[in-house]
């Protein structure tokens, strides 16, 4: 309330100062700022440039952004790896691909995603946005926008991204573009995949009339391979308590993917006071992932370490224990889709008004089923010492058939899966009046309101054929032989030496034909503990006055405005208990429940530019931003139970629990940013910023142990809360955390020609560089801050002529913190190590309509690495190799 208090103190006395400066001289035109004569470009990297510099120059707002070079044309052949070179923003990978965004140091879930100012639905929005399936073509230009205006949706706590379509009468004549490309991953066997798009845009009736259409249809095929200490156990050794690994996990996952996209648009303008625009985009993602795993079941009590580093055993010896092949083929079909109509009139008077409806909605199925073979092991051993050479030997052959004999296995499973479908869907309904005024320094006042209905379905359901009652024996004759049916791995981790990196997995359709000779179905069985809906109601208004005016001879301009949110949510879930029939991986639905809160939110808002020179402008901003709860992969939103059993210790059960979700309150954040700007030339900026927040209400998730569940006793052994008979108890709580989280920091950007510094002409440079400083919390005990990088940093050398052009883009984020709702590969938490990695682009034109261009994206083979407690104790090591491509480009 104190920064609120300030917030309104200081936009108060902006205004009196503003005012006083009206009253006391009159206003004067400002110079054209930054045109400088002679330096025109007007198309490439350079246009790309000097438009993504116009646009922040203009905008009140905190922003940064980039342009296409021309119609159809991204300067980026990935959406969010282009994001990334935009000043305060991380990019996360998901299994190899650039794939969702941090905004200063907030997780995925907390930037909103908008198309045109209107809310665009994520095909899972578990993840946070994904961008992976957009493909670049869509975008005419993105904007990350940090400090918001009274006039835009809530939902933003970290910032909004707005993509920016093409409008086709901002062209001035018909333009065909059609791109043809071929890419190869060098993980995935060499294989070429297309892509084939076209972008057509033209104007009719006089010009009053504009029509824009893109088609795009592409392949891919890359691979993912990770190893990783899935989970880890404690000891005792000389009195003191030692964590030594558990469960090392091999996984490579092969990915063929389609994707379609489509967007286009209409915009009529019969008049000066009349336009009409309707746009429609459909992107569709298929998958099929491949995916193959070695898990190795350390028997707890057969395990020696040794080389103990920050309590953790870096070298291991386990005997005698399980390993279970597990071949495993998911399914995934990914579509976003939104659709827009505008109207906006200008009347006499200064009078205006504006009216927006929009739909969009986002929908995932997922459908996994995996064969699970487990066999002995007599012995492996471990040694991390030096985290960048990891060494692990196996005492027997994985690529061996005789190691699966029937009569030998201990576990022969098939199908064992989920199947996910989720939806999130947003109508809403916008009515905006303007009118233009002179009133001291106010230029403008602007209302409006808007309805916004938000739709939020997960329905799971299970295949495991544990759940048949007639279940076959490991050993049994229906089941396909390994001998004869299976599926050669080779090559792991890009030929390691230090581990066996090849191994033989089950061949899934002899097991799909083995059942259906045997006449066996494994039903879908409901799992109502992962299921919900959520309906949100969210009617707002605004109201927001522009500034422009004169401040000692100086231009100011800028806006102050309030923003009310008014949320209404129903959550709808199942009550739910174990089930009696002895199948024990889903619940059993035994009632339903709703929750439903209400509550409001008042949002005032601040930007001011001042304008010392030409050339400079000082920023400032103060608001108040706010996201709605949001929604992971490991939310649930009523108390659950579900139990699983163990293999070791035997004949014992892990239980989870989960205490809910369904009240969660609104994360909000009071923040400020006070920056400078110079724009020496049209080509060239450089730019300080620097920004606080003060966040509240942020969830945070802790295991607890209390004393007795349900009537059971509870006590902590090692990391695990248990039983008497030895069951483990994994209970999640989820809160808000009432204490204010402080997040500060830093940017710094550069764009620079060096057309009159150097003797050849076409060199420029980007670059920017964020610094991070969180509030540091102990994660269980408050809001923490998950993949958050304290540092990250970019820099983009270039050279173009008429005919050539190449490009380097150095792309690094520091380390940074995940758990499992980030990552499958932190379910006990992990530290992804810093990264830094190199994308090279060229192309060559010769002449107006024809265009080549060729990259290597990850040129310096970066891969991702983890720690777990201290640097020096390895967690994870992954690869993703490098990705090529070679494009042609026909305008006409």
């Amino acid at each position: 309330m104190r920064t609120i208090a300030k917030t309104i103190l200081l936009a108060s006395g902006c205004i009196a100062a503003l005012s006083f400066a009206t009253a006391a001289q009159a206003q004067t035109d400002g110079a054209p700022a930054g045109q400088e004569d002679g330096e025109i470009v007007v198309n490439g990297i350079r246009a790309s440039i000097d438009n993504a510099i116009e646009a922040k120059r203009k905008d009140i707002r905190v922003t940064d952004g980039i342009s296409a070079e021309d119609l159809g044309k991204f300067p980026s052949e990935n959406i969010t790896e282009a994001i990334q070179r935009i000043s305060g923003v991380q990019m996360s990978n998901i299994n190899g691909r650039g794939a969702t965004i941090s905004i200063r140091g907030l997780g995925p879930q907390y930037a909103m995603t908008t198309v045109n100012g209107q809310t665009f639905k994520s095909a899972d929005f578990t993840d946070g946005f994904r961008y992976d399936i957009i493909q670049t073509e869509l975008a005419n230009a993105i904007e990350v926008i940090k400090s918001p205006t009274a006039d835009m949706d809530a939902g933003g706590l970290s910032g909004t991204v707005n993509i920016k379509t093409t409008m086709p009468l901002d062209y001035k004549e018909r333009q065909l573009v059609l791109s043809v490309k071929g890419q190869n991953s060098e993980y995935a066997g060499g294989k070429i995949t297309p892509k084939i798009s076209g972008s057509y845009v033209d104007q009719f009736a006089d010009g009053t009339l504009g029509v824009y259409v893109n088609l795009g249809y592409q392949k891919l095929k890359d691979r993912a391979d990770y190893f990783w200490m899935d989970r880890w156990a404690t000891q005792t050794a000389a009195g003191a308590t030692v964590t030594v690994p558990r469960r090392p996990r091999y996984r490579r996952i092969d990915r063929d993917t389609e994707r379609l996209m489509g967007s286009g648009g209409v915009q009529w303008r019969p008049s000066d006071r009349i336009e009409v625009d309707a746009s429609a985009i459909y992107a569709k993602d298929i998958t099929d992932y491949d995916v193959n795993q070695q898990v190795f079941l350390f028997n707890t009590s057969s395990i020696v370490g040794s080389n103990v580093v920050n309590g953790v055993a870096t070298k291991a010896t386990a005997t005698n224990f399980t390993m279970e092949n597990n071949r495993q083929h998911e399914d995934r079909n990914l579509v976003s889709q939104g659709y827009t109509l505008s109207g906006k009139w200008t009347g006499d008077d200064g009078w205006s008004a504006r009216t927006v409806f929009n739909y969009t909605k986002g929908s995932t199925y997922q459908r996994e089923a995996a064969a699970i073979l487990g066999v002995n092991i007599p012995t492996a051993t471990i040694d991390f010492s030096n985290p960048d050479s990891v060494k692990y030997s196996v005492g027997t052959d994985l690529s061996s058939t005789a190691l699966y004999a029937p009569a030998t296995l201990t576990r022969n499973e098939y199908p064992n899966g989920a199947t996910r479908q989720m939806a999130s869907s947003e109508t809403s309904g916008q009515a905006d009046l303007y009118k233009q005024v002179s009133f001291g320094p106010f230029t403008k006042f602007s209302v409006g309101a808007k309805y916004r209905h938000e739709i939020f379905s997960r329905d799971v359901s299970r295949h495991d054929m544990i759940a048949l009652a007639n279940q076959p024996k490991p050993s049994s004759p229906i089941f396909p032989q390994m001998a004869t049916s299976n599926y050669p791995v080779s090559g792991f981790l890009n030929g390691d030496s230090g581990i066996p990196g090849a191994w033989i997995g089950p061949d899934l359709g002899a097991y799909d034909k083995a059942l259906a000779a045997a006449g066996i179905t494994v039903p879908d069985i409901f799992a109502p503990e992962a299921s919900y809906h959520v309906d949100r109601f969210m009617p707002s208004a605004y109201a927001m006055a522009d500034i422009d005016t004169q401040l000692g001879g100086m231009t100011l301009r800028g806006n102050l405005g309030v923003r009310y949110e008014h949320t209404k949510q129903k959550v709808q879930g199942n009550i739910t208990a174990p089930r009696t029939d002895g199948y024990e991986e889903v619940q059993q639905k035994v009632g339903e429940y709703a929750v439903e809160q209400r509550y409001d939110n008042v949002l005032p808002s601040l930007n001011l530019v001042l304008e010392p020179t030409r050339t400079v402008q000082v920023r400032f901003a103060a608001a108040k931003v706010l996201v709605r709860p949001i929604m992971d992969s490991n939310t649930s939103m009523a108390q659950t139970t579900s139990s699983s059993p163990n293999t070791f210790p035997a004949n014992t059960n892990t239980i989870t629990v989960d205490l809910g979700q369904a009240g969660l309150k609104p994360l909000t954040a009071n923040q400020l940013d006070l920056g400078v700007e110079w724009y020496p030339t049209r080509s060239s900026t450089i730019a300080l910023n620097g920004f606080y927040k003060w966040i509240k209400n942020g969830t945070f998730s802790r295991l607890i142990c209390p004393t007795l569940f349900n009537g059971t006793a509870l006590s902590t052994a090692g990391n695990d809360c248990v039983d008497a008979k030895g069951n483990i108890y994994d209970i999640t709580q989820t809160l808000n955390d009432p204490s204010t989280i402080r997040v500060k920091g830093f940017e710094i950007s550069w764009n620079q020609s060096f057309d009159r510094i150097l003797p050849l002409d076409g060199l420029g440079l980007l670059a920017n560089f964020t610094r991070v400083y969180p509030q540091k919390v102990a994660i269980g005990t408050g809001y923490t801050i998950r993949n958050l990088s304290k540092v990250t940093w970019n820099v983009s050398p270039y050279w173009e002529n008429e005919q050539f052009n190449i490009r380097l883009s150095i792309n690094h984020r520091s380390s940074y913190e995940q758990n499992s709702a980030d990552s499958f590969f932190a379910r006990e938490g992990h530290v992804v190590k810093g990264r830094t990695q190199f994308d090279l682009s060229g192309g060559y034109s010769p002449n107006s309509w024809l265009s080549f261009a060729a990259g290597v994206i990850n040129l310096n083979n970066s891969r991702e690495q983890a720690y777990f407690r201290d640097p020096a104790v390895w967690q994870e090591s992954s690869f993703y190799g490098r990705s090529f491509y070679l494009s042609a480009t026909l305008k006409m």
